[in-house]
């Protein structure tokens, strides 16, 4: 079975919800008149909003309820009333039972009357970083599990930026059953190395481990444009299960990318390369030592 999949690489005006949700539809209008039609498009963290809101995230959270209206009603009326089904992938700040998180939905768009549309998982990041310029811990609560959903196609995961830099994260996910991994991410470029950044390149290290040690497509979207003096590198890119790049955009310009996964790729990749089976036949043992280290650090 193949998919089609689209990355939109965007420039998020900061704390402006309208305005982000105005050209996530510029989007949907592009992919309709060129005849782009997407089974998914990804998109990066927070792109509803901006990243470094900080105070400002009560002002933008939505609930995922009130997220999904939204982008249905824009999606009705950019790609109009023949358009075909399209699952969006899109972050944002929301607004769950009296908290904010930073979440990334995963949703089924469509025509009035067309069967099929609806939420289909929200993830709320699990690992917030607290380093560098990053103070997230202290403005949104952290999730606690990492889930495989089922989608028109395939079981999937979602990730959001430093999940994915937990290797943890990418093996749950895997065991679980996700044969597609999307992470969205608003990664400032740091560490200027030859024409890329050093964080986009340990990126390409992550994404690359990920998807040949589980067997797994990885679709990363990156934000891009500045906020507050930091510049964030964009960089989305496609993986294949064997760990090859296939699509790559652009460091700090907005893009569409646009290519075709082959999921039957990922029986091929495991069968050559069985490190998620010889896992799953060593996990028993595994959690057993795991539980030792837990019961170590939380004695209580």
């Amino acid at each position: 079975m193949k998919i089609r999949v689209g990355v939109g690489q965007l420039k998020a005006k900061k704390a402006d919800y309208e305005a982000n949700l105005g050209q996530v539809g510029d989007l949907f209008e592009q992919c309709a008149e060129e005849g782009r039609a997407f089974d998914v498009l990804v998109l990066p963290e927070t792109v509803m909003s901006g990243y470094f809101l900080e105070g400002g995230v009560a002002e933008v959270a939505r609930t995922r309820d009130d997220l999904y209206a939204d982008l249905s009603r824009v999606y009705r009326a950019r790609a109009g009333q023949e358009a075909p089904l399209l699952d969006v992938v899109a972050g944002f700040y929301e607004l769950r039972a009296g908290k904010y998180y930073n979440s990334y939905l995963y949703a089924t768009l469509g025509p009035d009357g067309l069967e099929g549309q609806g939420i289909r998982h929200v993830h709320r990041k699990v690992f917030l970083p607290t380093y560098g310029v990053f103070d997230e811990e202290r403005f949104v609560a952290r999730g606690f599990r990492f889930e495989a959903f089922a989608t028109r196609y395939a079981p999937v995961s979602l990730l959001v930026c430093e999940d994915a830099w937990h290797s943890i994260s990418g093996t749950i996910a895997a065991l679980k059953g996700a044969q597609v991994l999307f992470i969205g991410s608003a990664s400032p470029g740091r560490g200027f190395e030859d024409a890329e950044t050093g964080s986009l390149k340990h990126w390409k290290g992550v994404a690359s481990s990920i998807a040949s040690e589980h067997g797994v497509f990885v679709v990363y979207s990156g934000l891009t444009g500045f906020e507050g003096g930091k510049g964030l590198a964009g960089g989305s890119m496609v993986w294949d299960p064997f760990g090859r790049l296939v699509a790559e955009g652009p460091l700090s310009e907005e893009c569409l990318l646009d290519c075709v996964l082959d999921l039957d790729d990922i029986a091929i990749a495991r069968a050559n390369l069985p490190m998620l089976a010889d896992l799953e036949t060593c996990l028993p043992d595994l959690l057993e030592d795991l539980q030792t280290v837990v019961q170590r650090r939380h004695p209580n």
